[in-house]
C-alpha cells in the first residue's frame, strides 16, 4: 500500500506542476500522471477499479463544498435552469445518442438506450474543477453548467432504477448490482423512505448540526472539528448509498443547508484539502484506466466515436444555450464545458455489465470513449481560453470621428473606476462631458447601462479633435496606462494649449513625469483612499477624530510637498535616495512633534485656554513646532 501511495504522489508531484506551467491546468496534469503510471505506459500500477471507487469520494466532497457555496435562496433562483436546461440536456442527449446507436450501429434498443443515458452525463469533477480554476464558475456559463451537472447527479437515481428493466439476463442475476437495503421493498415504500431520508438530512443540517458544531468548537481542538466534518460527509454518503440514492446528492443537500451556518467557512477549510487530494487521485485513476492497447488497435473507430460524442452533445448544448438566452460570449463556454462523457458512466457501465445489457467488448469500447473524452475536456476549455485571448486582442475599429459628439466643457479619456467617479461628479455639477475609452468590454458594459461613451484612442489627434478638444475647457486623462497617459498629454499640449489638463497618476514615479509635463492637476489613485483609511484606523486605535484627521492632513501635505521636491531629483539615484531618506525622517519628526504639542495643549487649564495661553505654557520645544501647529 505504501509503495502504491508513493507512486501516486510522485506522479502527481512531477506531472501537475509541469502541466500548470505549460498552461494545461491541474486536471489534465493528473490525467497525464495516470497515463504515465498506468498499465499501458510505465506499468507501475495495475487495475485501478478499486482505487477509483475510493477516489470517487472526492466527487462527493466536491459537491458538499459546492453546496456550502449555495444558499437555499440562490438554489431556488436556479430551479428553472436546473429542471429546464438540465432536464432537456439529459433527455435530448440521451435520445440523440440512442438514435445513433440504434439506427446506425444496429444495437438492441436496450443497449442503445443504456449507452445513451450514460453518455448523456458529463464529468462533474472535471467541469467544476476546471471552471473554478479558471475563474469561470461564477460566470453565466459556469452557473448554467453547474445547474446541468446538478440535474445529472439527480438523474443518476432514476437511471439506476431503470437499468434493471433493460436487462437481458433474468432479474435474479442483478442482486449484486444494487446494494440498497430497501431494494426488495415495494416501490411506494422505497420512495417514502428516500423522501424521509432527504428530509431528515435537511432537518438535521438545520436544527441538529449547529448545536453539535458549537459544542465541538468549544473544545478548541481543531482536529476534532475536522473529524466531525469528515464524519458528517461520510455518514450522509453511507446513508444515501444504503438506500440506493446518490451520495453526492445527499452531501450536496447537506452543504446547501449548512451554507447559512456560522461554521460554513471552517467546514470549507477543513474539507478542502481532502477534496483536492481525492479528486486528484480520481483523475489519476481515470488516466490510468485508458486502454491504450485497444486504442491503438481500433484507433480510427475510437477517435471517430469520441468526436461523434462531442459533436452530438455540443450541438444540443449550443441549441439549448440559444433557447435559454445565454449571452453570446458565454454560449461557447457552456457548450465546450459539458461536451464530454462523465465519471458516472463508469458506475453505470459496471451495472450494465452485470445485467448483460452490454457485452464485454462494448463495455471496453464505451469505457475508452468516455475516458478519452474526459482527457480531451480540459483541452476544449484551453481552446476556448485561446479564442478569448485572440478575440480580446483583435480590437474592433474605433468610432468614426463624425460619430463622436463634441464636448462643450470636458473630455474624459478613460472611463474605468477612476474616470467614472470624476465624470459623475462633473456631470452632476452641470458640465457637459464627452467620454473616450479604448476598452471594447468597458464600452459594451457602460453602454448597457445607458452611458454615452465612444470607442476611441485619445492619443489619436483626429479622435481628440472630434471630441471637441479645440473648444473644450478641460481634458481629464484617467486611463491606467502611464505611457499612454504621457502620450495623450504631450499631444494635447502641442495642439490644444487652451486645455486645462488633469491626470490620474498610477504611482509616485508617474507623478514625477506628470509634474515635468506641467499638468494643471494630478492625483495618485491610491493615496487619498489609503490616508482616509489610515485616519479611521487611528481612531479605532484610540485617537480622537480631531487628532487623527490632523495627522492625516499633515501626512498628505508633507507627502505632496515631497513629491514636488523629489520630482526635480528623479533620475539622479544617489541624490534621490538621500532626499527620500531625509524626507521620511522629517515626516516622522513632524508628526511626533505635532502629537506631543497637541498633548501639551490638552493638558492646559481650560480657563487659561479660553483667556489666551501664555507663551511659557504652550511654547513648543523648538521653533519648528509653531509652524506645525499653525
Amino acid at each position: 500500500m505504501l509503495e502504491i501511495a508513493l507512486i501516486y504522489l510522485a506522479a502527481a508531484i512531477v506531472a501537475v506542476p509541469i502541466a500548470k506551467r505549460l498552461g494545461l491546468g491541474s486536471v489534465l496534469g493528473y490525467l497525464i500522471a495516470g497515463i504515465l503510471i498506468g498499465p499501458y505506459a510505465l506499468g507501475v500500477v495495475g487495475d485501478q477499479t478499486d482505487v477509483m471507487h475510493f477516489a470517487e469520494f472526492g466527487v462527493v466532497m466536491m459537491l458538499f463544498l459546492v453546496g456550502l457555496e449555495l444558499q437555499p435562496s440562490r438554489l431556488w433562483t436556479l430551479r428553472h435552469s436546473i429542471l429546464g436546461l438540465g432536464g432537456l440536456q439529459v433527455v435530448l442527449s440521451a435520445a440523440a445518442i440512442f438514435a445513433f446507436c440504434y439506427w446506425f450501429f444496429a444495437m438492441h434498443w436496450q443497449t442503445a438506450l443504456a449507452i445513451g443515458l450514460m453518455l448523456a452525463l458529463s464529468s462533474t469533477a472535471i467541469v467544476l474543477q476546471s471552471l473554478e480554476e479558471k475563474g469561470w464558475l461564477k460566470q453565466e456559463a459556469g452557473q448554467n453548467a453547474f445547474s446541468v451537472l446538478l440535474f445529472q447527479d439527480i438523474a443518476i437515481i432514476p437511471i439506476l432504477a431503470l437499468l434493471p428493466l433493460l436487462a437481458f439476463a433474468p432479474q435474479g442475476n442483478s442482486k449484486d448490482v444494487n446494494d440498497s437495503i430497501i431494494a426488495s421493498w415495494p416501490i411506494w415504500q422505497q420512495v417514502g423512505v428516500s423522501v424521509a431520508v432527504i428530509a431528515a438530512i435537511i432537518a438535521g443540517g438545520k436544527y441538529v448540526s449547529a448545536p453539535l458544531f458549537r459544542y465541538i468548537a468549544q473544545t478548541h481542538m481543531r482536529e476534532i472539528f475536522t473529524i466531525f466534518a469528515l464524519f458528517l460527509v461520510v455518514a450522509i454518503s453511507l446513508v444515501m448509498q444504503s438506500i440506493g440514492l446518490s451520495p453526492a446528492l445527499g452531501t450536496f443537500l447537506a452543504g446547501v443547508v449548512l451554507a447559512e451556518s456560522e461554521f460554513r467557512h471552517e467546514l470549507e477549510a477543513d474539507i478542502e484539502p481532502f477534496k483536492g487530494l481525492l479528486l486528484g487521485l480520481f483523475f489519476i485513476t481515470v488516466g490510468a484506466s485508458i486502454n491504450f492497447e485497444l486504442l491503438f488497435n481500433q484507433f480510427s473507430i475510437v477517435i471517430a466515436l469520441v468526436v461523434l460524442l462531442i459533436v452530438i452533445k455540443a450541438c444540443i448544448l449550443f441549441a439549448l444555450a440559444v433557447t435559454f438566452n445565454i449571452s453570446s460570449k458565454q454560449k461557447l463556454l457552456f457548450t465546450l464545458a459539458l461536451a464530454q462523457g462523465g465519471e458516472f458512466a463508469f458506475v453505470l457501465l459496471s451495472v450494465t455489465t452485470t445485467l448483460s445489457i452490454l457485452t464485454p467488448e462494448q463495455t471496453s469500447l464505451v469505457t475508452l470513449v468516455v475516458a478519452v473524452s474526459m482527457l480531451i475536456a480540459p483541452l476544449l476549455l484551453m481552446f476556448y481560453e485561446q479564442l478569448q485571448k485572440r478575440s480580446s486582442s483583435t480590437k474592433p475599429e474605433f468610432d468614426k470621428p463624425e460619430q463622436i459628439s463634441t464636448a462643450k466643457h470636458v473630455i474624459i479619456a478613460g472611463y474605468g473606476r477612476f474616470g467614472q467617479i470624476m465624470g459623475r461628479l462633473l456631470h452632476t455639477q452641470g458640465y457637459e462631458i464627452t467620454v473616450l475609452d479604448h476598452s471594447p468590454s468597458q464600452i459594451e458594459l457602460l453602454r448597457r447601462f445607458g452611458n454615452t461613451v465612444f470607442y476611441g484612442d485619445a492619443a489619436r489627434q483626429e479622435l481628440l479633435e472630434a471630441a471637441g478638444a479645440h473648444t473644450a475647457q478641460m481634458l481629464v486623462v484617467a486611463i491606467d496606462n502611464p505611457d499612454k497617459t504621457i502620450e495623450i498629454i504631450k499631444l494635447a499640449h502641442k495642439n490644444y494649449p487652451q486645455l486645462k489638463i488633469v491626470a490620474r497618476a498610477i504611482d509616485r514615479r508617474h507623478a514625477y513625469q506628470l509634474l515635468n509635463l506641467k499638468v494643471d492637476a494630478f492625483n495618485r489613485e491610491t493615496v487619498d483612499s489609503a490616508i482616509n483609511l489610515a485616519i479611521e484606523s487611528l481612531q479605532l486605535l484610540g485617537n480622537s477624530k480631531e487628532d487623527a484627521e490632523r495627522a492625516g492632513k499633515l501626512f498628505r501635505d508633507h507627502d505632496r510637498a515631497a513629491v514636488l521636491q523629489l520630482a526635480e531629483l528623479w533620475g539622479d539615484d544617489a541624490s534621490y535616495g538621500v532626499a527620500v531618506r531625509q524626507r521620511m525622517e522629517d515626516l516622522k519628526q513632524v508628526l511626533q512633534q505635532d502629537k506631543q504639542a497637541r498633548q501639551n495643549l490638552n493638558t492646559c487649564d481650560a480657563n487659561d485656554y479660553k483667556n489666551g495661553l501664555t507663551e511659557s505654557t504652550v511654547k513648543p520645544k523648538n521653533a519648528s513646532d509653531d509652524a506645525h501647529l499653525e
